[in-house]
Formats: C-alpha cells, sequence, structure tokens
C-alpha cells in the first residue's frame, strides 16, 4: 500500500498570487477569499470550509509581515534548488486594484431603510406633539424678564410686541404644565 504524499500548496497558491505581489493585492486577495472561505459564509461543507479558512488566516499572517515574508521566501527558494523537476509556473489572473467600490444592493437596502426611519420617527414625534397640544414655537423664558426689566431708568430697550397666542403667562400665575 503506497501512500503518495500531496504537497502542501505554498502560501502564495493558496491566495492566489505571485511571489511578487503588492501588499496591497495579498489584502485584497486575503479578504476576498476569505468571504468565500468563511465557514459562516460558505456553502462548503463546515470541517473543508473551517480547514481552508485556516490555511487562509495562517498563509495571510505569514506573508503579511515582512520578515516572516523573507523567511518563507528564503526557505521556498531553497526548498526548490534541489528540486530537478519544475512545475510550469501558475498564470496569476490581474485584478483591477480599486480603492472605492460601488454598494451592493442590501447596503442600498439598508440606507433606504434608514432614511424612512429617520423621517418617520420625524413625522410620528412632530404628530404626537401636535396632537397632545405641545407648542411648535414657544418663545425664550428670558423673554418675559427683558420686558419687566426695561424701566424707565434704564435705556429703552426695542422689543417687538408679542403676538396674543404665544403671550408669556403673567408673572403672578405659573405656567401651565402640558403632557
Amino acid at each position: 500500500m503506497s501512500s503518495t504524499a500531496k504537497p502542501s500548496p505554498t502560501h502564495y497558491q493558496v491566495l492566489q498570487l505571485q511571489p511578487t505581489a503588492t501588499d496591497q493585492e495579498l489584502r485584497q486577495a486575503f479578504r476576498g477569499l476569505s468571504k468565500r472561505y468563511h465557514p459562516d459564509t460558505t456553502a462548503l461543507p463546515a470541517s473543508e470550509a473551517e480547514v481552508a479558512f485556516r490555511q487562509l488566516r495562517h498563509a495571510y499572517a505569514v506573508l503579511s509581515d515582512p520578515a516572516a515574508r523573507r523567511l518563507y521566501d528564503a526557505s521556498l527558494l531553497q526548498s526548490a534548488l534541489p528540486s530537478p523537476v519544475r512545475r510550469p509556473p501558475s498564470v496569476a489572473v490581474a485584478r483591477p486594484v480599486s480603492v472605492r467600490r460601488a454598494l451592493s444592493g442590501g447596503e442600498w437596502f439598508a440606507l433606504l431603510l434608514l432614511a424612512l426611519a429617520l423621517v418617520l420617527s420625524l413625522v410620528l414625534g412632530l404628530g404626537v406633539a401636535w396632537a397632545r397640544g405641545a407648542e411648535m414655537m414657544a418663545w425664550p423664558s428670558w423673554w418675559a424678564e427683558l420686558e419687566t426689566a426695561s424701566s424707565p431708568a434704564a435705556p429703552p430697550v426695542a422689543v417687538p410686541p408679542l403676538p396674543p397666542a404665544a403671550s408669556p403667562p403673567s408673572p403672578s400665575q405659573p405656567p401651565p404644565i402640558r403632557w
């Protein structure tokens, strides 16, 4: 019974990158593949997804650290020298480097729901205040004090007359409490 040991893929193969990949390409590849292999978001069986995601995280951890990446690249070169059989280099698909991305349909829907909730809460708040009889615009508390403070000894202060509906209560009566 002969068992052929399947060689484990390199970290670059796990991330589907060339050894000359930049840090940004490394980060983009990790983000894209982590969405594909994360146990919570993949269609793969849980055990396979867990193994693939663990390999992906390990490969990213090694390659994202510059010192660990140099050591890993040196070990790859050393292990590649004695091997007489060389495989052709894998062809990497060039991906455009995008700084911004378009919002997905779900993100647009969430923004729409957020805006709708904001508008409805404003309408509901104003409606409840109006139904309870609360004044939408009230004069400030210092307005009446300003009127009474102007005396003949002080220079006259030009105060516009108050509208009759919104006149402040007289000082002898406490203001009515509105619920």
